[in-house]
């Protein structure tokens, strides 16, 4: 698998996923007026053919990997075959994706609840059985090797901008089987880090049936989801699964990796992936 240019993409420059303020800091007692970086955040309202589908709470950058993203892991569409433009430059915060003229959405199905907050999920998804439907149990013989594993979490950090100057963003990343990082994404919110990564994996035409998705939070059902709907084997965080993820990685044929911090990790669920 090659190695890609993971920041190549962006459509904005990185010092402006920060924002520069003038705060008061108090320390030992002294308190003092300082500069600190703060994480950029501004809704992008995502339109198809004309029809709103979703506003969602995002760090502005890697907007074009995010659209594709979106709409692959919330199975607005299956590919991205049918799209002919995505329209950035129109209107500030606005992404404007065309289709052709055969492809057909069912566009009430998907705007009854695809608005989301940086901070949340996206709601609706009201049972694992109702993502089962749409996408088959992840099968395959990809493996990892456990100390390949141990060694996300220190590349991940290692390869993060903004979060090293603001300490607010989320970071999710792609690697192969040797731990190789192929590319990473921040976000004000987890679920957008994710959409990036895949939107960026989707038109490099990444075999996703290969990779293991590393993220530096938590793991939520829509992390799991997201990652099902491209399938995604394997899903390792630095913190905790929830309940519902749990269920839905021994549901979903995926590999779940929770508390990832060397010299110890806990595997929820397809331990039989791990070497």
């Amino acid at each position: 698998m090659p190695i890609l240019k993971y920041w190549g993409m962006s459509r904005v420059k990185p010092e402006t996923r920060s924002q520069h303020y003038s705060i008061v800091q108090y320390r030992a007692g002294a308190r003092a007026t300082v500069e600190d970086s703060i994480s950029a955040e501004e809704p992008l309202q995502i339109t198809l053919d004309g029809h709103p589908i979703a506003v969602v709470m995002r760090t502005p950058c890697d907007d074009l990997d995010l659209v594709r993203g979106f709409l692959l892991s919330e199975g607005v569409l299956p590919n991205l075959d049918g799209v002919t433009r995505i329209d950035l430059e129109k209107n500030q915060n606005h992404a404007l994706v065309f289709l052709k003229d055969e492809v057909t959405v069912d566009f009430a199905r998907h705007q009854r609840n695809l608005y989301s907050a940086s901070s949340c999920g996206i709601c609706g998804k009201a049972t694992i059985d109702s993502i089962r439907q749409n996408h088959p149990r992840v099968m395959g013989e990809f493996s990892v090797k456990s100390e390949v594993l141990l060694g996300l979490p220190d590349k991940l950090r290692e390869a993060q901008r903004v979060f090293e100057s603001t300490g607010g963003l989320h970071a999710a990343g792609l690697f192969d089987s040797e731990g190789t990082l192929l590319v990473l994404r921040e976000d004000v919110g987890r679920h957008n880090a994710i959409d990036k990564v895949l939107g960026f994996a989707a038109v490099e035409s990444l075999d996703l049936s290969s990779v293991i998705l590393q993220v530096s939070g938590r793991v939520s059902f829509e992390v799991m989801q997201k990652a099902h709907a491209l399938g995604v084997p394997m899903i390792s965080a630095i913190s905790a699964p929830t309940s519902l993820a749990v269920d839905f990685a021994q549901e979903s044929g995926q590999t779940l990796i929770g508390f990832l911090r060397p010299p110890r990790f806990n595997c929820y669920a397809g331990v039989e992936r791990i070497r």
